[in-house]
C-alpha cells in the first residue's frame, strides 16, 4: 500500500487516472459548456469519486470506505475536471467575445489592447 495508490500502481493508473480522469475531464467540459461555474464540477466529482472507489473495491479488492484514498482520488479527479473546465472556458471566451478578448496562453485570456 502506497500513499497515493492502494493496491497497485497499474489499477490506480487505469481506474483513477484514465477512466475517472477522462470522465472528470468530460464533466468539466460539460459544466463549462453550460456556462456553469467550476463549483458545479466540484459537486459532480463527489459521486464520481465514489464510483471510482467502488471500482477499486469491486475489481481490485481495495478499501471502499477509506477517507485517505477517497481524498486522493477526489483531488486527482478535480484536477482533471478543472483542466477540462478551464480549457473549454478559454475556448468559449475567445470565440464568443473575440472582439474584446484575446487568447493569452493555453488556459487563459485577456482583454484586447
Amino acid at each position: 500500500m502506497g500513499v497515493i495508490w492502494e493496491v497497485g500502481i497499474a489499477d490506480f493508473i487505469i481506474v483513477t487516472i484514465l477512466l475517472g480522469g477522462g470522465a472528470a475531464f468530460m464533466t468539466g467540459r460539460a459544466v463549462a459548456n453550460g456556462w456553469e461555474p467550476l463549483a458545479r464540477a466540484v459537486l459532480w466529482m463527489v459521486p464520481l469519486t465514489a464510483a471510482v472507489r467502488f471500482i477499486h473495491f469491486a475489481l481490485f479488492h481495495g478499501t471502499l470506505l477509506s477517507w485517505h484514498y477517497y481524498l486522493v482520488d477526489f483531488v486527482i479527479l478535480m484536477l482533471a475536471a478543472s483542466f477540462g473546465h478551464r480549457l473549454t472556458r478559454t475556448r468559449q471566451m475567445t470565440r464568443r467575445y473575440g472582439w474584446v478578448i484575446e487568447d493569452s496562453g493555453f488556459l487563459s485570456w485577456r482583454l484586447r489592447r
